[in-house]
């Protein structure tokens, strides 16, 4: 069976005429119609740890689909459907309308209410139709969800249950009715007389079960959904998230939305309930990912700096310890994803790993070294030096395949990924022409995180008076940054190559890779403006953001993965790395056609979405595969917001410097809670005053931009 991340194609579309609603809720997430249906044959269901545990569940009121009226998503993990029974024959109006209230977590509760607004009692007969394949998360995603394993139902005093068997692999769900019913196999029957004006109840339960043992829903019939988990943990993210003041509703409503999807994307292991990650993104990706849960959480650091510490801390956890072809682990290697499949526990820990990326590994020492300058908890930050040293070690020796102080990538066996940046799709890597290069392949963000990696361990030397360890990383940092400014710029065409090839061939397609080199500061001053001039073009910028291909370049495609979307994601970094040069004008370009794609969309950014030219097109076409909400996708405002403010904290050395430069739509903006040092900071900015209050008192403020930027 081929693994989960060998998947090369696209994935299912979600979208159809009437649309979809996602609820998710740690590793469990729903996606049904805007009626409430889970219809078989399609993409949707309830999943729950990468396997989809109900393929089906159909209302139907008096033998048909009532019509749906509207579907609200009152929490991340929480919906509410408005239906009405059909009209009957030789009527304009139904006097039935149906409530469905859906809960996710660990499984699903449903309560389904019929009011009655008619003068006289009706009759209605309600009917509830279950199925469940357990099909593999990954089967559904690709279109090709074929049974598998061994389904046996039984429905016994009420009861419904599904039980499955594959191998060694037992799984099972149970739907409970609160509400007598009369139940052949796997339909559920009521006929009722609802009383004029009145309304009759009855509440649905899922419960998974995994090796023959129940996992406890988060939300169970008959008790109080105020007290469940899940929603008492997101009202304390909501009260503890920085809040934002502003005359420029736009950037209000999309940090709004990024850090309620980011409430609901944070995944609590029952082995260290005190460790919060972040899932990549729903609906494919609700597993911890090594590179998005990193830049993720970078990202998110002016809201939570504790998520950044708990996906280090996990991903410390799972760090390579031997070679192994199968999964491309090696020592001191930072894992790419995790998936759990038939795993028996709910511990992350009882997941698979695959180990294919190259960048995890730097970016784990570059957060590290970030957390330290936002002053987390020192003794905590300190007890990970060990795992960053092993990264450094993976760098040098495993990454750097070759001795050229280049971190290269080539996979294992044909079942890894071809490409393992993260530009990950097949055809994600590709000459100007169109030719996709042959391996090993040094990509040249790659470079620049090790570069942003060198110089944070030195900065930790430094901090304990380590000086040869500080003079060690300083130096190869020195080197690195030399070597690459020489390599991977291309006189022939005037700008960076995407990277190079097994033959130290420029990638020569001009991309926004470079972009993420001007994040981390290695590209040289001097070719910096070139650099922002490039990413600014109308082949690169399409008006809406930063593409991830030129339209230029052979194999661009507006509507592909990485040949020509836009990532908002990559375009934060890109933005960060633009003001981080000083090119503040072309800062604001990509944050403000960022905010505006976000208008379009709900205000919320997906994954990706088109390339196409706002010229052309003034609003952004969707990718129809795309993930929503997805993690880093949901932190970018948050980094943009930080990249306006200017906000760059160096707790040890006690100094940050804020120097805020807002665009012209947005007069006036007040950022409160940002947490630092233990503290919450507040910085306003009106009339070009700038205001900064509750830093700590060993802290001073800088009221200008880092200088060097480079450093």
């Amino acid at each position: 069976m081929a693994q989960p991340w060998t998947f090369e194609g696209e994935s299912v579309s979600l979208s159809s005429g009437s649309g979809t609603v996602t609820l998710v809720e740690g590793s469990s997430f729903c996606i049904s119609g805007r009626s409430g249906d889970i219809s078989p044959g399609s993409p949707q269901g309830l999943f729950f740890r990468d396997m989809r545990f109900l393929s089906r569940l159909e209302l139907r009121v008096n033998g048909a689909q009532p019509e749906p009226l509207t579907a609200e998503i009152t929490d991340p993990f929480s919906a509410t459907f408005v239906l009405r029974s059909r009209p009957r024959p030789g009527r304009a109006d139904s006097t039935l309308v149906i409530f469905r209230r859906r809960h996710v977590g660990r499984g699903l509760r449903e309560d389904i209410t019929v009011w009655n607004y008619g003068d006289e009692p009706a009759y209605c007969s309600v009917e509830i139709q279950v199925d469940a394949d357990f099909a593999d998360l990954f089967a559904v995603k690709e279109g090709r969800a074929e049974p598998e394993g061994e389904v046996a139902v039984e429905s016994v005093g009420g009861e419904i249950t599904f039980r499955y068997r594959r191998g060694q692999t037992r799984r099972g769900v149970r739907i409970d009715l609160s509400e007598p019913a009369q139940v052949a196999v796997n339909l559920a029957t009521f006929e009722v007389i609802v009383p004029a004006h009145d309304n009759w109840t009855t509440c649905v339960q899922l419960t998974p079960q995994i090796d023959g043992e129940d996992i406890e829903p988060r939300y169970r019939c008959g008790e109080p959904v105020e007290r469940a988990t899940p929603g008492e943990r997101l009202e304390k993210w909501r009260r503890e998230v920085p809040a934002i003041e502003t005359d420029f509703r736009p950037l209000v409503n999309t940090v709004a939305r990024s850090a309620e999807d980011l409430g609901a994307l944070r995944i609590f292991d029952p082995d260290y309930p005190e460790r919060t990650v972040v899932a990549a993104g729903a609906p494919w990706f609700m597993t911890l990912f090594g590179r998005d849960s990193l830049i993720t959480s970078w990202m998110a650091l002016i809201v939570d700096p504790d998520l950044a510490l708990g996906v280090l801390q996990t991903l410390a956890r799972f760090q390579g310890t031997k070679v192994d072809a199968r999964n491309e682990e090696e020592p001191g290697r930072i894992l790419h994803e995790m998936r759990f499949g038939d795993a028996p526990t709910l511990s992350l820990g009882g997941g698979n790993i695959y180990y294919g990326t190259a960048d995890a590994t730097p970016l784990f020492v570059m957060l590290l070294g970030e957390l330290r300058r936002w002053g987390l908890a020192r003794e905590l930050v300190d007890s990970l030096l060990p795992a960053a040293d092993h990264a450094l070690e993976w760098v040098e020796q495993y990454g750097d395949r070759d001795g050229d102080g280049y971190v290269e990538y080539q996979r294992a066996t044909d079942r890894g990924l071809i490409n393992q940046g993260w530009k990950d799709s097949w055809d994600g890597i590709r000459f100007a022409d169109g030719t996709l290069p042959k391996g090993p392949i040094a990509l040249c963000e790659v470079q620049g995180y090790v570069y942003g990696a060198y110089l944070a361990r030195a900065h930790f030397a430094f901090e304990v008076g380590d000086v040869a360890t500080m003079d060690r990383f300083r130096k190869k940092a020195a080197d690195l940054k030399d070597a690459f400014n020489r390599d991977f710029w291309d006189d022939k065409h005037g700008w960076y190559a995407m990277g190079l090839d097994g033959e130290k061939q420029r990638i020569d397609a001009l991309a926004s890779n470079v972009g993420h080199c001007l994040w981390t500061g290695i590209i040289d001053q001097d070719r910096a403006q070139v650099v922002a001039e490039q990413l600014l073009s109308d082949a690169m910028f399409s008006g809406w953001g930063v593409r991830t291909l030129a339209d230029t370049m052979a194999g661009y495609n507006p509507i592909s993965y990485h040949c020509g979307s836009i990532w908002p994601h990559d375009n934060a970094l890109i933005a960060s790395g633009l003001m981080r040069y000083g090119f503040v004008d072309e800062a604001q370009r990509v944050i403000m056609g960022l905010l505006d794609a976000a208008v379009h969309q709900g205000a919320r950014l997906p994954e990706l979405f088109s390339g196409l030219s706002r010229r052309d097109v003034p609003f952004p076409v969707s990718y129809p595969s795309s993930c929503s909400p997805q993690a880093w996708a949901a932190a970018s405002p948050l980094l943009c917001l930080r990249t306006l403010l200017r906000f760059d904290p160096w707790v040890p050395h006690g100094k940050v410097w804020c120097s805020p430069v807002l665009p012209e739509r947005i007069g006036r903006l007040c950022v409160d809670r940002i947490p630092l040092a233990g503290r919450r900071v507040t910085v306003e900015i009106e009339d070009g005053a700038v205001r900064v209050d509750g830093l700590p008192p060993e802290v001073e403020l800088v009221p200008e931009p880092r200088h060097p930027l480079t450093a």
